[in-house]
């Protein structure tokens, strides 16, 4: 296991290498928590994670000139890729095949080989750990590695300088590299402080591992956020994980979803899914005490387009849409006086269909199928009872 010496061994490595991520405190997200939330931006750094903290940690220490190897779903296929080409080495990475778009072409474009095979990342982990066998590259773990921890562990011991009061440091698991990292810098210089891991309730693979006591592998994961869908973590970061970490928790994709629109809407963050799991942690209130939090936003690499499904479904998960199912005479004027309704309530409309095929309704009945867009959830409950008290056969479509 690694101590606080190894970290301080990274940080100077990687002095030169870094983009500062000062903690910035939120009043937005703390009145909406209840306690003062502070966020850890490594979305903003190099390559759009932390990732090249433990990438530039390993590579900088190996002989120049030679091939590594790694594999990811894309945030540490572009650590690997950037801190190859700052270190002088030849970058190979595997990625799955369902790997997005934007991150396979930033990992080419620093110079690395990519290899689309396999559907998740353990598989394009095993490919990659045979193209090492065969080839003689260097294996770089995505997390299975005592100087990828190290310089991971880098991010908590910047929080414990510019944090100096008491707080729960959150931060998202996967193979859990990250986290051990966090509390091992964390532990070493406030043994007070509480260090919480935030999985995806889909690719809950530590917390299985520690309720089980020993490593567990998940048959399979399902889950919107690609960069913390690991099967299993290792021996290593369990290890760490039991030893430092208070506390791991499981968050759902809604849950997730919701997140990310609060940091686009109230911080102007863009912040891919995986990153925005701790703070989906302490907004639906799994984070226990009153404190303040510290929230590492572990990334922002996300696809443009599946950031719009991934808004839509945010908004959904967030009571901001209604889909509104209404049976109504089909008569001149009833989609007017509908309209009207619907109007008097506050609801904006988004888009309205005529369905008569396929539907059990009287020959001179249409639904009208109306999506609207809502607050929250309080103001969709209040659109149904009124509509239905307003003399509308209405049925909420989820």
């Amino acid at each position: 296991m690694i101590d606080a010496a190894d970290i301080a061994e990274a940080r100077a490595r990687l002095t030169s290498v870094l983009v500062p991520t000062p903690l910035e405190a939120s009043a937005s997200l703390s009145e909406l928590a209840g306690r003062t939330v502070l966020l850890k931006p490594e979305h903003r750094q190099r390559t759009g994670s932390y990732k090249i903290r433990g990438a530039y940690n390993k590579l900088s220490r190996l002989e120049r000139g030679g091939e590594v190897v790694a594999a990811s779903a894309g945030n540490h296929a572009q650590g690997v890729a950037r801190a190859a080409r700052l270190t002088g080495h030849r970058a190979t990475i595997f990625m799955p095949a369902t790997a997005a778009l934007p991150k396979v072409e930033a990992t080419r474009a620093d110079g690395a080989t990519v290899h689309l095979e396999g559907t998740v990342v353990d598989e394009a982990i095993a490919l990659a750990h045979s193209y090492a066998k065969t080839t003689g590259a260097e294996f770089v773990h995505p997390f299975d590695d005592p100087l990828i921890i190290a310089g991971q562990g880098t991010v908590g011991a910047e929080i414990v300088e510019e944090h100096a009061g008491e707080a729960t440091v959150v931060v998202p698991v996967g193979g859990g590299g990250l986290i051990s990292g966090v509390a091992t810098a964390v532990k070493a210089a406030r043994s007070d402080l509480r260090v919480v891991g935030v999985e995806a309730a889909g690719a809950a693979a530590m917390r299985a591992s520690l309720d089980r006591g020993e490593l567990v592998h998940l048959d399979q994961v399902s889950t919107i956020a690609d960069g913390i869908a690991v099967k299993a973590p290792s021996e290593l970061t369990l290890a760490h994980v039991r030893a430092r970490v208070d506390d791991v928790v499981t968050v759902t994709d809604d849950q997730i979803s919701r997140a990310m629109i609060l940091l686009l809407e109230r911080c102007k963050a863009v912040v891919e899914p995986a990153g925005a799991a701790g703070l989906a942690a302490v907004v639906s209130g799994l984070i226990p005490g009153e404190g303040p939090v510290v929230v590492v936003l572990s990334g922002g690499n996300v696809d443009p387009i599946l950031l719009i499904r991934l808004i839509e479904h945010g908004l959904t998960a967030a009571g901001r849409f209604l889909v509104l199912s209404i049976v109504v005479v089909d008569h001149p004027g009833e989609l007017a006086h509908l309209t009207e309704a619907v109007a008097r309530l506050g609801l904006n409309v988004l888009d309205v269909e005529h369905h008569r095929v396929g539907l059990k309704l009287g020959v001179d009945k249409v639904a009208v199928m109306m999506t609207l867009e809502t607050r929250d959830q309080a103001h969709r409950d209040d659109a149904v009872r009124s509509l239905r008290e307003a003399g509308f056969d209405v049925q909420p479509v989820e």
